[in-house]
């Protein structure tokens, strides 16, 4: 696996990462979500990002990836979800830390995200304050920022966050041309919900908007899986692609697929000329 360093962090990690969501999940056991993570190890995954509203993935990632600690990077998110604090207040954000590193059995953690707050909230001082006390506790090694457009530029101007979290594929191209290099960059999304797939009767707004920009964008292939991931894991200033599952076959699939190397020149300016063409009006995806 491909490692590259994730901004000017000082940490370093795999081109694809994997996401938390479904080893949370409560349909898949204790067992198989133990085996996934030690056959995402096995190939080379460095970065595991999970979330406060994940369900289990936090404390399961904590302690399959223990004895493994110092070589790989635990990625959360803080600032919601904690007991006794409001939502996106400073004293919630150092709680979240806390709490993250008791649940994941861990004495720090290496990314934490506040997760898709507002402007007027990243910008506030008690957030900021408290974004500054978990970076010199020691707690955090760097603080990140996940969203998308005027919030996600916002937070940038902070100066307080090394790392962004945001939709990227051949559908969400906003926004990685001409990124700071300085900022290390983790896409979300490179899928897209399956972009492809026909729409199931109760789809959800967001994958009813990429359905529309497949649509929109006209391109046919059969290998979308992997052009989508191979575009999101070589888009300019990305640092690793995130593929959330809980299957090891479909893990093995996107690690194959990124091992392959970036997209035909050809093909990538294809999918960048039709999005050029169509999506100008199209925010990213949050």
């Amino acid at each position: 696996m491909q490692t590259r360093p994730l901004g000017s962090t000082g940490l370093v990690v795999s081109a694809l990462g994997l996401g938390g969501g479904p080893i949370g999940h409560p349909d898949l056991d204790e067992g198989a979500a133990r085996a996934l993570i030690d056959h995402a190890l096995e190939r080379g995954v460095t970065l595991f990002d999970t979330a406060r509203s994940y369900g289990e993935s936090e404390a399961r990632l904590g302690r399959a990836l223990a004895p493994h600690r110092d070589r790989v990077v635990l990625s959360t998110k803080v600032g919601y979800g904690v007991e006794g604090h409001e939502d996106w207040t400073g004293p919630c954000i150092v709680a979240g830390v806390q709490r993250a590193l008791r649940v994941m059995g861990t004495d720090r953690v290496d990314v934490a995200h506040l997760h898709s707050c507002p402007a007027h909230v990243v910008e506030r001082e008690d957030v900021l304050r408290a974004v500054d006390d978990v970076l010199a506790s020691g707690d955090v090694r760097v603080a990140a920022y996940s969203g998308e457009e005027e919030d996600l530029a916002a937070a940038l101007r902070t100066g307080r966050f090394g790392v962004i979290q945001r939709s990227v594929s051949p559908w969400d191209q906003r926004g990685v041309r001409g990124a700071d290099p300085g900022v290390g960059v983790l896409a979300k999304r490179p899928l897209a919900n399956a972009c492809w797939l026909p729409l199931p009767h109760d789809a959800s707004p967001d994958r009813v908007e990429y359905r529309h920009r497949f649509e929109a964008m006209g391109i046919e292939r059969g290998d979308w899986p992997e052009v989508a991931l191979r575009f999101a894991a070589y888009a300019p200033t990305v640092t690793c692609a995130l593929i959330g599952t809980g299957s090891k076959d479909h893990l093995d699939h996107a690690i194959d697929a990124v091992e392959r190397g970036p997209l035909d020149e050809a093909l990538r300016r294809e999918l960048e000329a039709r999005f050029d063409a169509v999506g100008q009006g199209w925010r990213g995806v949050i």
